[in-house]
């Protein structure tokens, strides 16, 4: 099993697996003076970053793909399972890009299956668990844009396990990953079609067994689904549209002239004071979240365009392009801190990737599913966090992978990229494991996301947590190789 492993350590004259921490640049403090109460500046960092990303997150990203969505006239689940899922899963892309080309170890696909599962179970923790505090006891979901998001990610996951089982990724495997990318996105774009004949066919089916008393009462039958159809849309918000009702939202928009419009922001830009002006009529905490904030929104004001100001509106694009830099930038500066913290802790980088290292590439999924389900779209909060897991792999996983087998294989002639630990392959199992009990869960709760579920989630992630790392420690058999220095 550890033969491809060894064959690329002893290419590059290791008999063990480098630390994650030689991934990242030099830190500013040694390992002496971080052990003497230095770590707790690097602790600091991580939570004032995962600040600074959720105020990018609520105030310029989420706006920017509501724009985005009027634009490009899609609904709020295709918009998180695309644009969304993208660019909160640019951390992902670059911590990858770093593992394949710099350092040549598997951060990166660790990184991604480790976030994986975060995405899909502690993020519905949080989204459901959010629901609850929010005052909205329960979400209504679509159930085509989870089964949708649910088997296209299942198969990525499949396809992943069977390229990787080798423990090498050659280059027209890589080349797949990236194909089957462009298929999701042609699949997205004429998800409206595919989603009718959907559920035109469910009803169908579902009609077929009664269809004589169907032809008995088919007046009658209609003219009560109109009127309730009628009831139905008089009584919903119309944020609450897009797959964030149980209701289905296609059958309502096709009773309007107009499709609904998507609200996203939960900014008030007429009552939202100027970041320079102190604001002496709130209470201590504001003011003292004003001081802690001030300089993370003075830097985003000089460097990201307001789209929801009248005068930016049409600047969306470079809103959108600008936070995904962001995104990545504080993203991968709270992976370098986390995997600093870890090594000072010494938690093996094997456990660190799928824990801290997972969780904090992720925040931003967590930060912008949060936010659109405690507006009410809690169908787009669940297909950001799916989608942007098959983007990763994918994309994130398999573009790399292609241009370092194809143009810059680490032994020459040899066109393939190798894969250190055995128990990912284990991992990516447990993920597939883990998305089936999600959708369990939803569909015995009649997709609904509420407190309950968001437990249930919770308590998953610790299991799947416990059992990746007793893999990954070797608890069970032999998978990865000691830390070198360790």
């Amino acid at each position: 099993m550890e033969q491809n492993v060894r064959t690329i350590l002893q290419y590059l004259g290791l008999n063990c697996t480098p630390p994650a921490i030689d991934d990242f640049p030099p830190d500013l403090f040694t390992e002496g003076q971080r052990r003497e109460g230095a770590i707790l500046v690097h602790i600091i960092v991580s939570l004032y970053l995962f600040v600074a990303l959720a105020v990018v997150c609520d105030n310029y990203f989420v706006p920017a793909v509501e724009k985005i969505c009027h634009a490009f006239n899609m609904s709020a689940d295709v918009a998180g399972a695309t644009f969304m899922a993208a660019a909160t899963s640019a951390p992902e892309l670059f911590v990858n890009v770093i593992g394949t080309f710099i350092t040549e170890g598997d951060i990166g696909v660790g990184t991604i299956v480790g976030s994986a599962v975060f995405n899909i179970l502690a993020v519905a923790a949080c989204c459901g668990v959010s629901a609850g505090i929010c005052g909205v006891k329960v979400i209504p979901l679509d159930w085509w844009p989870l089964t949708r998001d649910c088997l296209a990610y299942g198969i990525t996951v499949s396809i992943l396990i069977c390229i990787i089982h080798d423990e090498r990724i050659e280059w027209y495997e890589a080349l797949i990953l990236v194909f089957l990318y462009v298929v999701y996105i042609l699949i997205m774009y004429f998800d409206k079609s595919i989603q009718k004949f959907a559920k035109a066919s469910l009803k169908h089916v579902q009609r077929l067994p009664k269809s004589e008393r169907k032809n008995s009462n088919s007046q009658e039958n209609n003219r009560n689904n109109k009127d309730h159809a009628s009831e139905i849309e008089s009584n919903i918000n119309p944020s609450h549209l897009n797959g964030s009702l149980k209701v289905d939202a296609l059958e309502i928009s096709e009773l309007r002239e107009e499709p609904p419009k998507l609200e996203l922001s939960s900014r008030d830009i007429e009552e939202e004071l100027p970041f320079w002006k102190w604001p002496k009529d709130k209470g201590s905490f504001s003011q003292i979240t004003w001081i802690i904030t001030w300089p993370i929104r003075l830097i985003f004001f000089l460097t990201i365009p307001d789209c929801e100001k009248p005068n930016l509106k049409k600047w969306f694009p470079v809103t959108f392009l600008m936070c995904i830099i962001w995104i990545g930038s504080l993203s991968y500066i709270v992976a370098w801190m986390i995997t600093i913290i870890g090594d000072t802790l010494r938690i093996p980088d094997s456990v660190m990737g799928i824990t801290f290292l997972a969780a904090g590439t992720s925040v931003p999924e967590a930060v912008s599913s949060v936010i659109v389900t405690r507006q009410g779209h809690g169908s787009m909060g669940i297909s950001n966090s799916i989608g942007s897991n098959t983007f990763d792999i994918l994309l994130c996983l398999g573009l790399p992978w292609f241009i370092k087998a194809t143009f810059m294989p680490t032994i020459a002639g040899k066109q393939w990229v190798g894969i250190n630990s055995a128990g990912i392959e284990y991992s990516a199992i447990s993920l597939l494991s883990s998305l089936l009990m999600l959708y369990v869960v939803f569909a015995l709760n009649k997709f609904r996301l509420d407190k309950r579920v968001g437990v249930i989630c919770l308590l998953m992630y610790a299991v799947f947590l416990i059992l990746a790392s007793l893999i990954e420690l070797n608890a069970f058999f032999r998978v990865n190789l000691p830390t070198c220095g360790r």
